[in-house]
C-alpha cells in the first residue's frame, strides 16, 4: 500500500501559511548568499557554496507576528509587545502546536518546501530527542517524496541522517545549491567529545560543526520539550541557525507561538479517532480494589491499622501502604481518588480481635487482601482486546463502498521475557485466547489466520540476539533496528493481505511511532510501570486509511478502543488532568465508555412509511 496524502486540508494549509507569512517582506534573492572559498583561508571549501540569509529586521518579525497571532485567535486583545526571547537561543524562535496525529511532521516538511519556494533558503537541520522520532521523521520524508514533488515541480532535494562516521558528507550539505535537509539527534552534538565538535583530519582540521555554523541553517525541533535543558539549547544555539521553529503537541515552553492546534480543537473537527474505553475491572469479579491487612495495633494514642492499596501517583499508580487511625477514613480519598476505592470508609478497626470494616460491607482480617487478580486481569484484557478487534474486522468487511480497512491492535508490555519466550505467559494467553475466540459462532463469517501468523513483536535486541526490555526514557544502539523495522513496515502493516494484526512492543514504542489503522491499544501492566494517557492513545489517534492509501474520513471506523485494567472513570479522569496540565485544555465529556454502548435497531414502521420516504427523498441529497 502506498499512502495518499490530501494536499487541501485547512488546517494544515494554516499551520504553514502561519510560518512562511512571518516573513512576508523578505524577498526570494535576499534569501541566499554565497560565500568565497578563503572564508576560512582557502581551507574549508574549494568552491562556492550557498547559505541562508535572513533580509528582514526584528521588527518586522514582529509586526508579522502579531499580525498571524490575531489571525489565528491567539493572545487574545493584546497582541505580542515583543519577541519572547530564550537566553540562550535568542528571539528568533517560533513555535507550532499541533494535536498528536493531525500530521505535524508533513506540515513541518511541506513547509520546508514553501520556504525554499518563496525565500529561497536551502539549508534545513531536523533536530529530534530520540531514535523512535528520528525514524518516523526519516519514514516520512520517504513516504512523501512524491506527494512533494508533484506539488512542488520535482524540486531537487538531498535528505540524509547526520552519522559521525560519514562526517565528512558534511561538506557536500554545505557547498550544495540544492534543498538540502539534514536530519540529527541531539545526542550527536551536545557534549564536546562528540565527533561532531572534534577538529577532523579528513576535513582539513575542522570540525565538522563548523560546515553547519557556515550555512546559517533553519532549525526545525521536533519535539522540543524534550530538549530543553542547558546543553541541549546551547548546543542548538551552536549551529547557528538563521532561526529555529519547534513543532509538539505539548511545548514545555512557548516562544512566538504562530499557531495552535489543541487537542479539543482537534477532537471535536473530528481530525482525530474518538476515543472510548472498555474497562476490565467494571462488573463481574474484577470491581475489586486490591486492599491489603497488614496489621492491627494498639496503643497509648488510639488505634492504627496498616493497609496496603494501590495509589496513584504523579509517577503512575503504586502500591504502598497507609495507615487509618480512626473511623471515617476514607481509602478513596487515601487512593488519590481512584473511582475503584469509593465505599471503601472504615467502620471499625478492631485490634484485639485483628479486623478492618468498610461501610460497603467488605471486613478483613490481619494477613487477608482482596483484590489484585493480576494474571487474571491481564488475561482477560488480552480476550477482550482480540475479540474487538474481530468486531471490528466484521463491521468493516461489510462497508457499502467495498473497500477493505486493515484492523491492528497494539499491545504494550512491560517485561519482554513474558512475550519475546517461548513459554511467556503472554504468549500462551494470546494464543490460547485467539483460538477461543475466532471459534464463536459471531465471527464465523470471518477467515481466521493461523495464529502464528497474525501477532508479533518489535523489541531491542542484545548481541546475542536475544530480545531485550528497553530502558524507560533511553534509546541505545541496540534499539535502532527495533524502531527501522517497525518503521519500514509501516505501509505493509496496512495491507489487508499481510497476515500481521497484533503487534507487542516495550514501553519505548510509545513515542516516535504510530499507524493510522491502530483501532486497540491495550496496555499489560504487571506491575508499577505507568505509561501516561496520552502518550499510550497518542499511538492510535491518527484516523484509518483505506487499502488504497487514502484517508478514510468516516466517524463510524474512526474509534480508537482502550482496554483498560482500571475503571473508566480513572482512567478518563488520568487523561483529562493530563491534558489539562500539559495544554491547559478541559477534555471533559469527550471521552467515551464502551460499557454504556447500546444496540440501535431499525424501527421498520418508520422506515417503510410513505411520509419518511418522502421526507427522505427530498433530503437525501
Amino acid at each position: 500500500m502506498k499512502f495518499q496524502f490530501d494536499a487541501q486540508q485547512p488546517y494544515q494549509l494554516d499551520a504553514i501559511r502561519a510560518t512562511t507569512e512571518l516573513f512576508t517582506g523578505q524577498s526570494a534573492a535576499a534569501g541566499r548568499f554565497e560565500w568565497q572559498p578563503d572564508i576560512f583561508g582557502g581551507e574549508l571549501l574549494d568552491r562556492l557554496g550557498v547559505a541562508n540569509a535572513l533580509g528582514i529586521s526584528d521588527t518586522r518579525l514582529l509586526e508579522n507576528l502579531r499580525e498571524i497571532q490575531q489571525r489565528n485567535g491567539i493572545g487574545g486583545e493584546t497582541p505580542a509587545a515583543a519577541l519572547v526571547s530564550d537566553d540562550i537561543l535568542g528571539a528568533r524562535n517560533f513555535s507550532v502546536e499541533m494535536e498528536t496525529g493531525t500530521g505535524k511532521t508533513y506540515v513541518y516538511l511541506r513547509t520546508i518546501y514553501e520556504l525554499h519556494r518563496l525565500y529561497g533558503w536551502a539549508k534545513f537541520v531536523i533536530v529530534v530527542p530520540s531514535v523512535a522520532i528520528r525514524e518516523g521523521v526519516l519514514n516520512s520524508l520517504r513516504t512523501m517524496r512524491e506527494h512533494f514533488d508533484a506539488l512542488y515541480d520535482n524540486t531537487p532535494l538531498d535528505s540524509w541522517v547526520y552519522d559521525s562516521a560519514q562526517a565528512s558528507r558534511l561538506r557536500q550539505f554545505a557547498v550544495s545549491t540544492h534543498l538540502q535537509v539534514l536530519v540529527m539527534n541531539i545526542q550527536a552534538f551536545v557534549r564536546d567529545e562528540n565527533v561532531m565538535r572534534r577538529e577532523s583530519d579528513r576535513m582539513q582540521g575542522r570540525r565538522p560543526i563548523e560546515f553547519i555554523q557556515q550555512c546559517a541553517p533553519v532549525v526545525i525541533m521536533d519535539e522540543p520539550q524534550n530538549m530543553e535543558s542547558e546543553n541541549a539549547r546551547r548546543a542548538i544555539a551552536e549551529l547557528n541557525p538563521i532561526f529555529t521553529l519547534r513543532y509538539s503537541a505539548t511545548h514545555r515552553n512557548i516562544h512566538n507561538l504562530l499557531y495552535r492546534l489543541d487537542p479539543v480543537r482537534a477532537y471535536d473537527l473530528r481530525l482525530v479517532k474518538r476515543i472510548e474505553v472498555d474497562s476490565v475491572v467494571e462488573g463481574g469479579d474484577f470491581n475489586r480494589a486490591f486492599v491489603g491487612l497488614e496489621s492491627v495495633t494498639a496503643s497509648r494514642t488510639g488505634l492504627a491499622a496498616k493497609l496496603k492499596i494501590d495509589v496513584e501517583q504523579v509517577s503512575g499508580t503504586k502500591r504502598k501502604p497507609v495507615t487509618v487511625r480512626k473511623n471515617g477514613a476514607d481509602l478513596y480519598a487515601l487512593s488519590g481518588q481512584r473511582e475503584i476505592y469509593r465505599g471503601f470508609v472504615v467502620t471499625e478497626i478492631n485490634a484485639e480481635s485483628g479486623f478492618v470494616s468498610f461501610g460497603n460491607g467488605v471486613t478483613l482480617r490481619v494477613g487477608e487482601a482482596q483484590g489484585g487478580h493480576t494474571d487474571a486481569i491481564l488475561r482477560v484484557q488480552i480476550e477482550e482486546t482480540i475479540a474487538e478487534h474481530f468486531r471490528k474486522e466484521l463491521a468493516l468487511s461489510t462497508r457499502a463502498d467495498g473497500e477493505r480497512i486493515k484492523v491492528l491492535s497494539l499491545f504494550f508490555i512491560d517485561r519482554v521475557a513474558n512475550y519475546a519466550a517461548a513459554d511467556g505467559k503472554i504468549r500462551q494467553w494470546f494464543t490460547e485466547a485467539y483460538a477461543k475466540i475466532a471459534a464463536r459462532t459471531e465471527f464465523a463469517t470471518l477467515t481466521a489466520l493461523p495464529v502464528e501468523s497474525v501477532h508479533n513483536g518489535y523489541f531491542a535486541r542484545d548481541t546475542d540476539g536475544a530480545a531485550k526490555d528497553t530502558k524507560e526514557g533511553k534509546s541505545t544502539k541496540a534499539d535502532d533496528e527495533a524502531y527501522r523495522l517497525i518503521m519500514q513496515e509501516k505501509e505493509r502493516l496496512l495491507s489487508p493481505d499481510e497476515p500481521l494484526r497484533f503487534i507487542f512492543s516495550h514501553s519505548a514504542l510509545r513515542e516516535g511511532w504510530d499507524n493510522p489503522n491502530v483501532f486497540q491499544i491495550c496496555t499489560l501492566r504487571e506491575g508499577t510501570s505507568e505509561i501516561r494517557k496520552r502518550q499510550e492513545i497518542g499511538r492510535g489517534l491518527r484516523l484509518a486509511r483505506l487499502e488504497n492509501g487514502t484517508r478514510c474520513d468516516d466517524p463510524r471506523v474512526n474509534r480508537l478502543t482502550v482496554i483498560a485494567n482500571e475503571s473508566f472513570a480513572d482512567f478518563a479522569r488520568k487523561l483529562q488532568t493530563e491534558l489539562e496540565d500539559e495544554c491547559d485544555v478541559k477534555f471533559e465529556g469527550r471521552i467515551m465508555d464502551k460499557r454504556q454502548r447500546h444496540t440501535a435497531k431499525l424501527n421498520k414502521a418508520v422506515y417503510l412509511d410513505p411520509d419518511f420516504a418522502a421526507l427522505w427523498e427530498r433530503i437525501s441529497h
